[in-house]
């Protein structure tokens, strides 16, 4: 080291010691390593209902939100921009219905799922993914069908884990209908809504009937016409993200 450089770090040094700062080792989350404040972003990290499928030998493919949908990366397709919200998971499928008295799944032998929020950035849009895993194509295919059979029946995943009541139809709109894809023997179902409506607000972003409260993130005002492609978009992009690394099982 040369001695301009070595006077340069003692400098440093010093400045470090006279204002009291104090550099920890790095952690993880931390945007500049050994700086702690910044990992208060670990303490942000999405809530997780509901315990994780162990894999085994036996079964290499148990779902792994973390693998698939890592919270930290960014969703990007076209001027759809969104993160991983809350998550629920287990392995009985019929946790995933709005009404858990139908046979949708079972029938078919769902053999687990994974329901996961994403948040846009910047724009008024929650959406809400779900991933059911079957044991064979066919059985997908046969889940696949009685989906689409009967819209709505999925619920709707907000951002803290929670389930959306089924949107009124005063509120449900053509771009708001869930995109079900069969994906190999998984079958994926994804739909968008207003974050105004995803708790059952009104259009205008008040408290529904039931007094709960609107969205949670504020909503600019949009033309019908702008929040459908705003929609469209945001289903579109998580659909085929979350259908992505099942294409080939």
């Amino acid at each position: 080291m040369s001695a301009r450089r070595a006077v340069g770090w003692v400098a440093v040094v010093g400045v470090v010691v006279a204002g009291g700062w104090i550099v920890t080792r790095p952690t993880p989350g931390d945007y500049i390593p050994g700086l702690g404040p910044s990992s208060k972003e670990a303490s942000k990290t999405p809530p997780i209902v509901g315990d994780p499928q162990p894999r085994t030998v036996a079964d290499p493919e148990a779902l792994d939100v973390d693998t698939y949908f890592p919270a930290q990366k960014v969703v990007e397709s076209g001027g759809y921009k969104g993160k991983r919200s809350g998550v629920r998971r287990g392995e009985n499928c019929t946790e995933v219905l709005q009404d858990r008295t139908l046979e949708l799944l079972r029938e078919a032998g769902c053999k687990g799922y994974l329901a996961v929020s994403f948040t846009a950035q910047e724009k008024p849009v929650l959406s809400s993914i779900t991933l059911l895993r079957f044991a064979d194509a066919p059985s997908a295919a046969k889940a696949a069908e009685s989906l689409r059979a009967k819209p709505g029946s999925v619920a709707f995943i907000l951002p803290d884990a929670s389930t959306a009541p089924g949107l009124p139809a005063s509120l449900a709109r053509p771009a708001t209908e869930p995109r079900v894809e069969l994906v190999g023997h998984y079958v994926t179902v994804t739909s968008s809504r207003p974050t105004d409506t995803a708790r059952g607000g009104t259009a205008s972003g008040a408290p529904g009937p039931s007094g709960s409260p609107a969205g949670p993130l504020p909503v600019p005002s949009v033309s019908a016409a702008n929040l459908d492609q705003l929609l469209d978009e945001a289903t579109r992009a998580v659909s085929f993200t979350g259908g992505a690394p099942f294409v080939w099982m």
